[in-house]
């Protein structure tokens, strides 16, 4: 599944960036060791900040972490890797992409990473389904906890007490983050929204509430083709009625369509609650983001 973007900056390809990315492929990563001290830092590679801050969560400073995408002007659908890049890759002990499809930028630069640990969050998560957006997924993001703490400590043994620690007390808190969450649908039973595009799923899932976006719509979007007009139609009446009680709008993604819709639900006093694909600007993490999200969610269907 892909989306459009209005705003993407791409990293232009030089022929500096094509020399380095070429002579990295003809490089092995180096290997996980072992032996290695627990003084040592890991050097860790994500797809984007929303990963790597869940490697950092359960690294804490025994890990290194660059994320490669880490602002919401870049777009994973069509982001063209850089030397930095591939140095970062040739030297990570541990990758974690997205995956999906939602990345494949990614596939070819964690093969940079030769004999690192590499691990795929929607092949953890959610095999199979047909969204990608798994970040969403609460308890999906457990089990990659889980798994980013037992590739940390087969990478430094010394440390792998301290990984399985923090990745139990990082999914503590996803607990009471889906228990918050079920209690929106539990508290408003039937409860409807419609979203400019289907990244925040596995939360409304979470949540029990109902996606009523039009089919035709969301296809539309997930095609990156115009909206029928009769879909954008059902939609626009589905908020100007109130039929449901939010709109749930990706900010990272702005076109003249959501910006119509945006403006009918602040006109019809429907809440619009803001997801995105980035970690947003004056959040300290994962946990911190998905909280806010929820509390929002929450305050938006009462």
């Amino acid at each position: 599944m892909s989306f459009r973007r209005t705003t993407r900056v791409l990293a232009a390809a030089s022929a500096l960036s094509l020399f380095a990315l070429g002579a990295a492929a003809c490089s092995s990563g180096d290997k996980a060791d072992p032996a290695a001290s627990a003084t040592d830092k890991v050097k860790v590679v994500a797809a984007t900040d929303v990963w790597g801050s869940v490697v950092a969560a359960i690294g804490g400073d025994k890990v290194q972490v660059t994320s490669i995408i880490h602002d919401s002007s870049a777009d994973p659908h069509s982001y063209e890797t850089t030397a930095d890049d591939a140095l970062a890759a040739k030297n990570a002990k541990l990758t974690l992409a997205n995956g999906g499809g939602y990345d494949k930028f990614f596939e070819k630069l964690a093969g940079q990473a030769g004999g690192a640990k590499k691990l795929v969050a929607y092949d953890i998560a959610a095999p199979g389904n047909e969204n990608e957006h798994v970040w969403y997924d609460l308890p999906g993001v457990g089990k990659i906890a889980d798994q980013v703490a037992a590739g940390l400590g087969e990478i430094q043994p010394a440390s792998k007490q301290t990984f399985e620690d923090n990745a139990k007390a990082f999914k503590g808190k996803l607990d009471a983050l889906v228990k918050k969450a079920g209690e929106i649908g539990a508290t408003h039973p039937d409860t409807k929204v419609v979203a400019t595009e289907p990244v925040a799923h596995y939360l409304l899932r979470t949540a029990k509430i109902t996606d009523a976006t039009p089919e035709a719509f969301a296809k539309a979007v997930e095609n990156e083709s115009d909206v029928p007009a009769a879909a954008l139609d059902q939609f626009r009446k589905l908020i100007t009625g109130k039929q449901v009680k939010a709109l749930v709008n990706n900010v990272q993604t702005e076109t003249a369509v959501t910006k119509q819709v945006v403006a009918d639900a602040k006109g019809a006093g429907v809440a619009v609650v803001d997801v995105a694909e980035t970690l947003p600007a004056g959040v300290t993490g994962y946990i911190d983001w998905m909280t806010k999200t929820v509390d929002t969610l929450a305050g938006a269907v009462k």
